[in-house]
């Protein structure tokens, strides 16, 4: 067994090798609050809770840390727009994204460190990386000499000469090309004493500060989207290095949600928040709809494509719920994934073909159920409940136990009341009244429900939106 992931510093697929055999470490970009998220947000952290869950099926020992950036121009600017604490603005967003990751299923990480958090760490690195004369102070503020590491750009394949860093509202630079690490204070906003004057820190320090803090001098995996890959990961890298640290063995990079072609994004205005996602879908079908496309390939973001994906994994649980009741209990997941499907995700965390590989077990379960052959559907419905488990879409999973996001115990008021309904159409039935039973059925579908006759009874789910 050999787990390959695409490594955008090597431009490849390459075989995963721990630095420590049986543990992972994983440092993931997570959000900056200065608004509640998107669903193209919440993909990054989907998309890396897939990879956490498979190391952890494959039997390692995951560490996985998410940051919290909850200082930078953007929070502080709102929080002078909305005549509000800077740090208010900050911990209602984080607060969203939590929800967010929570509704999706993502795991909680092992750490989730805040930037405001761990000042004296970013002033242990900038001291030491001016000792060794690849930062300089300016006018309060601390900057990184980038001429002064000659491995700057490699992960983005840039050419120094033609770079242009984005505007970072400081001044007192040597070079255009250098970023800054600390900001000096200016009136009105939030700051830290430091050896070199009030200020508060830049983006790019905070990282590279709190993965040396929480995962040591070297580590496994950097993940974090693709925007990010210039300046913020090769800005981290560059101090990170320059410091000392090996850093990160191996870049991973996931794609975006785009609308119109164009990524999802606060500033283009055409986000799609993940507080009203929820209401108008369950949350297990927008896991599917995120993470079922591999997590390299774009998302073209389109009502059409979640009816989809809704109706894709309706299928799915459909044979779930069917084989479930057809075996009179709660089958448990099988002890391993079918070897197609562990196959598929030790390459490069292959998740649509592994999807395939779900897709044709539950059609072999579906024909299992109507022969009437219970021990090989028992046989299918275990294998899908692993491998559902493994993409956290297990709709027994006790997370998506109400199976419509409304509650468990509301869910068996439901279920009591449909059957009571079903009973008096039964009835009716019996006694060759068809119309009655064709007017409550009706009725049922109007309420969003579909009623399905089977040998066992009729039986209700909710209708497909």
């Amino acid at each position: 067994m050999t787990i390959r992931l695409y490594d955008t510093s090597a431009r490849q697929i390459r075989d995963f090798t721990p630095l420590t055999p049986g543990r992972v470490s994983i440092y993931l970009c997570g959000a900056t609050v200065q608004a509640a998220p998107h669903i193209g947000h919440i993909r990054s952290g989907l998309n890396f809770d897939i990879m956490r869950r498979w190391f952890a099926y494959r039997g390692y020992d995951v560490t996985f840390v998410r940051n919290v950036t909850d200082i930078d121009d953007k929070i502080i600017a709102k929080g002078k727009d909305q005549n509000r604490p800077w740090w208010s603005i900050g911990y209602d967003n984080e607060r969203a994204f939590n929800a967010g990751y929570d509704a999706l299923g993502c795991l909680p990480p092992t750490y989730e460190p805040r930037a405001t958090g761990h000042v004296p760490e970013m002033i242990e690195m900038m001291r030491g990386l001016i000792e060794r004369g690849h930062a300089y102070e300016a006018d309060g503020s601390v900057y990184f000499d980038v001429r002064s590491f000659p491995g700057y750009l490699e992960l983005s394949n840039q050419d120094l000469d033609d770079l242009r860093q984005p505007d970072e509202g400081v001044s007192g630079k040597r070079d255009p090309r250098d970023f800054a690490m600390w900001k000096a204070t200016k009136p009105g906003e939030p700051d830290w004493e430091t050896p070199w004057g009030r200020g508060r820190p830049g983006w790019h320090l905070e990282c590279s500060a709190m993965a040396h803090k929480y995962l040591g001098s070297a580590f496994d995996i950097h993940g974090g989207g693709l925007d990010l890959i210039f300046p913020h990961h090769e800005n981290e890298i560059a101090q990170a290095k320059a410091f000392g640290d090996e850093f990160a063995h191996y870049w991973v990079h996931n794609a975006w949600v785009t609308m119109s072609g164009e990524k999802m994004s606060k500033s283009l205005g055409n986000s799609v928040l993940v507080s009203e996602m929820v209401k108008n879908w369950r949350p297990i079908v927008l896991r599917y709809y995120l993470g079922t496309p591999h997590y390299r390939s774009m998302i073209e973001y389109s009502e059409e494509s979640l009816r989809e994906a809704e109706a894709a994994f309706g299928r799915i649980e459909g044979f779930v719920q069917r084989a479930t009741e057809k075996a009179g209990r709660t089958v448990p997941a099988a002890a391993e994934v079918p070897p197609a499907f562990a196959e598929a995700m030790d390459d490069d965390l292959g998740v649509p073909h592994a999807l395939a590989i779900i897709h044709t077990t539950v059609r072999q379960g579906n024909s299992a159920l109507g022969a009437d052959d219970k021990d090989e559907a028992i046989a299918r419905l275990a294998e899908v409940r692993a491998m559902l488990g493994v993409l956290g879409l297990d709709p027994l999973d006790p997370q998506w136990a109400d199976g419509s996001g409304g509650g468990e115990e509301l869910h068996g008021v439901v279920d009591t009341l449909v059957r009571l309904v079903l009973q008096q159409r039964e009835a009716a039935r019996e006694r060759k009244d068809w119309g009655t039973a064709d007017a409550i059925r009706d009725q049922l579908t109007q309420s969003g429900l579909v009623i399905e006759d089977s040998p066992d009874g009729p039986r209700w789910t909710l209708a497909n939106r």
